[in-house]
């Protein structure tokens, strides 16, 4: 359209003419498409107020515009295109519309980016057939392979051109963007090249330009190492797509060769390069080669067979193996048969004599220590003094054993768990049978208190002295462990307690006369502790637990593990409080001055135990819980012994003979020590007792053992077995 048509026909379709006033500085108008209303604001600034109307109308105006009714970037539809909401300036550098946002291509393309497929790329320039003949490859000692090159039509586009200033030398040129840089190495299969700086090592102002440039133009990524520059170039600014549409101009053009994309926040460029297993130039005809993996050491373990762009392996043949050294497989080497079954024999042979050495010598080590160990103990234990007390008693001498450990591990088995026959918080005590085929219990404590050691050393002097038929025979101990053993003789018919309170149902029971003949026989024993002994022995926990019955029911005091040892001179000692129960003297619990007076009060509930069969501690029928002393002195008082006392004994005893164990239990349980009978008091009553009682049966004292009636052993007891070890660890002790 002319001018003057412009001037005179301009209706809005194609052109507008719009009259502006000389001293407005920017307009507005309103474009209207489609029946769409799109409001776009353009200004013009004025440069002189001197133009007329004509000058205005024909001047060229540069205008922008932006779209301000649609969602954001919506317009934007063309691939390579992006989105701008930065203001446009204008020709003086200031902004001209302050919303809304207008579409552009990507740098290196051009077109319409409000349309599909509307931007594209201007780099069409890769030549990837070079027209030169005889091109020069070699610049000193750097190979240049194409797309690079030195003379015209050797590189396949301007950027590529170099110029070897030097051929002798490994000097090169790379003329980019109008500036040049020394190249030192380019590696056509992986797109990169070198390129020194200043021998300095200043970085110039123009090499800095350079590198700008050089990443607008999608020079990928550039950093410095030392003296030396790091790029990495591409072929084309096209996707592999559109690169492989324009096949003339399409750079990977060798076979077994890829199109590798490069892309950044920018562009999308391509580079080539030849698949896995083939080296070489991807930009030459036949570039990308076969690479032969089988001479790199240890692709495989066997043959290699190499492939196109890969290998394969097989194994070695029979008898044969593979070598790393030389990288291949070698006959095996097999020695005569009967030198390897000699020399397998042979190490064979050897590490048996080894290992039974070295078995051999571990056993004895072991038993070396162990002895050396047991030894220590003993002496630790005063052994020495136990056997100096020993030896200076015959009659101790005769019947009194220290055993070694070796003999009660034999007569225990090893202590096997088998063997044990009792267990408690204070240890164990297991059956054994001695080398003179002897049955004992052998009871092996826990633990017991280095100050301990030299009174429990008198005290087992003194109990091996003790010969009574009613106390149960201590026959040693053992010193060689960290806590001493003792040896007892073995009672096996249970104790005074389980035959008292057994099950009626079990059919099972002792007469009137076979208890007191127990209590009779207890209290003799007893009495010879405190008064006929060598040294007066208190036991401190008598009780019907510790008064064990052999196979003819006869009384076996036991448990001595709380006794204690007071010089005939002496009338009490004192003690940390220790006993049972239920049978604990209460004057020696506030006192703790220990005396036979204790013993006779604990021996007193024993009584009162056979008259009403009843436990020291029991719950009565409201469901409170009573001491049976207790219990026994306020009925005593009321007088209802009668009442109280249990059924056969009201039916096998005359009310005499109940009335006078009543009394005598009574004497037994007053508060004050002084106030109760002595052992030997108690046991001659008793005696009296039973005279008139086998008086009134009409019955010979002398006979009495053989007429008196004997009960079956109960069913089940012949594989019972107990011993005073039993009854002492299951009595509720304190300290010594």
């Amino acid at each position: 359209m002319t001018k003057m048509v412009a001037m005179d026909k301009c209706n809005g379709f194609g052109c507008c003419r719009v009259h502006v006033e000389s001293y407005a500085s920017t307009y507005q108008f309103k474009s209207v498409s489609n029946h769409n209303t799109k409001n776009t604001s353009i200004r013009s600034n004025q440069t002189s107020h001197l133009w007329d109307k004509i000058r205005v109308s024909a001047h060229v105006l540069q205008l922008t515009w932006k779209i301000q009714d649609q969602p954001t970037c919506a317009a934007c539809v063309s691939e390579h295109a992006e989105c701008n909401h930065n203001d446009p300036l204008d020709v003086y550098g200031a902004p001209t519309i302050t919303s809304g946002y207008y579409c552009t291509c990507h740098f290196g393309y051009s077109g319409n980016p409000y349309i599909l497929h509307g931007c594209s790329s201007n780099d069409k320039g890769y030549n990837p057939i070079p027209s030169g003949a005889n091109c020069t490859r070699w610049c000193g000692n750097i190979n240049v392979q194409f797309p690079f090159g030195f003379e015209k039509g050797c590189f396949a586009r301007d950027e590529f051109h170099l110029n070897c200033t030097n051929m002798t030398s490994s000097a090169a040129l790379l003329m980019l963007m109008q500036e040049e840089q020394q190249v030192i190495d380019i590696n056509v299969n992986e797109g990169t090249f070198n390129v020194t700086v200043a021998s300095d090592g200043h970085v110039s102002q123009s090499d800095l330009d350079w590198a700008q440039q050089a990443q607008q133009a999608q020079q990928i990524h550039i950093s410095a190492y030392g003296y030396i520059l790091f790029y990495k170039w591409v072929a084309a600014h096209l996707s592999c797509v559109e690169a492989q549409h324009n096949r003339s101009g399409y750079a990977c053009v060798s076979t077994n060769s890829k199109c590798v994309e490069v892309r950044d926040k920018v562009m999308t460029s391509y580079r080539c390069r030849c698949f896995d297993g083939f080296q070489g130039n991807p930009y030459i005809q036949n570039g990308c080669q076969d690479i032969d993996e089988c001479p790199q050491p240890n692709k495989c373990k066997g043959i290699c067979h190499d492939t196109k762009g890969s290998f394969s392996c097989t194994a070695c043949p029979h008898k044969t193996e593979y070598d790393p050294l030389k990288m291949q497989c070698t006959k095996i080497k097999q020695e005569p048969l009967l030198l390897g079954i000699i020399i397998g024999m042979s190490c064979g042979f050897g590490v048996l004599l080894l290992s039974f050495s070295a078995v051999l010598f571990t056993r004895r080590w072991k038993k070396n220590v162990q002895k050396q160990l047991r030894k220590n103990y003993f002496r630790k234990n005063q052994g020495l003094l136990l056997e100096t007390l020993i030896s200076s008693d015959e009659t101790a001498n005769d019947n009194t054993k220290i055993f070694s450990l070796q003999e009660l591990e034999k007569a225990t088995s090893n202590f096997d768990p088998t063997r044990i026959i009792g267990r408690g918080g204070h240890g164990m005590v297991y059956k054994g049978i001695l080398s003179d085929q002897r049955v004992v219990a052998v009871k092996k404590s826990k633990v017991m208190e280095q100050s301990e050691i030299s009174q429990f050393i008198n005290e087992v002097a003194v109990l091996t002295q003790i010969r009574h038929r009613n106390i149960v025979k201590l026959f040693g101990c053992c010193l060689e462990t960290e806590v001493p053993l003792l040896v007892y003789d073995y009672v096996s018919s249970g104790s005074l307690s389980e035959v008292l309170h057994a099950d009626d149902r079990d059919g099972f029971s002792l007469s009137w006369g076979d208890y007191l003949r127990i209590a009779l026989e207890t209290a003799g024993a007893l009495s010879y502790l405190h008064s006929s002994a060598s040294i007066s022995i208190f036991h401190r926990d008598v009780k019907s637990s510790n008064i064990l019955l052999d196979v003819n029911y006869t009384a076996k005091v036991s448990d001595f593990g709380a006794s204690r040892l007071v010089p005939i001179n002496q009338t009490h000692i004192v003690t940390n409080v220790q006993g049972t129960f239920g049978y604990l003297d209460p004057e020696y619990f506030h006192t703790r001055q220990l005396n036979g007076k204790s013993d006779v009060y604990s021996f007193g509930v024993v009584l009162v135990e056979l008259l009403l069969k009843m436990k020291p501690i029991f719950t009565s029928e409201s469901g409170t819980i009573k001491s049976l002393s207790n219990y026994f002195l306020e009925e005593f008082n009321e007088g209802r012994i009668t009442v109280i006392v249990n059924s056969q004994v009201l039916e096998e005893a005359a009310e005499e003979e109940i009335n006078s164990i009543a009394t005598l239990a009574e004497r037994c349980l007053r508060l004050r020590g002084e106030d109760r009978p002595t052992m030997k008091e108690v046991e001659t009553e008793l005696q009296t007792l039973r005279a008139n009682r086998l008086i009134l049966c009409q019955v010979d004292p002398r006979n009495e053992e053989q007429m008196q009636p004997r009960l079956p052993t109960r069913p089940g007891d012949s594989g019972r077995r107990y011993s005073l070890e039993m009854e002492f660890m299951s009595s509720a002790s304190l300290p010594r």
